[in-house]
């Protein structure tokens, strides 16, 4: 009997992570992994987002889930191009998964590829798919222990975003110990408070990603 560890997959996927770095990089595009729970507000953050900065920027969005193309749909209505990824019961993406989702990209005419990732604040942390970026969504609904309770998923953060900062009244969510919790995990993350119903916050978040692309652009 054979057995596969863990170790193991993890090395295979890190290969291929590797290799879709080294695609994106050679097509100058900015790989955004955007991680989060199930109904984080995700996909409703790109949709607030995207059309944006899709003025200016060519994106195009690779999306995870266990079944069903509706996000992909909603993105789709944007007059965003998407790929939808069903993992048939699978808790995340993997490396070999957005392979072959961004061999269907025309990658050297993209500014920006964002990856949303399967709503999993537990495995999807575990596996690189060759971004650039990791973003976190977390919402004030969720409770401000997540961080606490799932350290993987918020230590190689790039940045958190703060979602549904309309609904902070009407919960006991401390924004100042979330806050000293990212702080004292990931000292490198940008904190991003926002609620896509009222808009605010959004204008930072956007402008952080405008610089990353054109960061990205001169690093490559």
């Amino acid at each position: 009997m054979e057995i596969i560890v863990a170790k193991k997959i993890l090395n295979a996927n890190d290969q291929i992570a590797q290799a879709n770095r080294a695609r994106f990089d050679a097509s100058r595009v900015l790989a955004v992994n955007l991680l989060g729970s199930p109904g984080a507000g995700k996909t409703t953050l790109l949709e607030a987002v995207l059309p944006g900065l899709a003025k200016t920027r060519k994106i195009a969005v690779v999306e995870g889930d266990l079944a069903t193309s509706r996000d992909a749909e909603r993105i789709e209505a944007i007059g965003v191009p998407s790929m939808q990824i069903n993992t048939a019961g699978g808790c995340h993406l993997d490396a070999n998964m957005v392979s072959r989702a961004i061999g269907t990209f025309e990658l050297d005419s993209l500014d920006l590829v964002v990856i949303e990732n399967v709503g999993n604040l537990v495995c999807t942390a575990g596996f690189d798919l060759g971004e650039h970026l990791r973003v976190v969504v977390l919402s004030v609904t969720e409770g401000d222990d997540k961080i606490e309770k799932y350290p993987p998923m918020f230590q190689k953060a790039d940045a958190l975003v703060l979602s549904k900062m309309d609904l902070l009244p009407h919960t006991n969510f401390q924004v100042e110990r979330m806050r000293e919790n990212l702080q004292r995990l990931s000292s490198q993350a940008r904190l991003f408070p926002l609620s896509v119903q009222t808009g605010d916050g959004i204008d930072a978040f956007v402008d952080w990603l405008e610089s990353a692309m054109r960061r990205d652009r001169r690093d490559r």
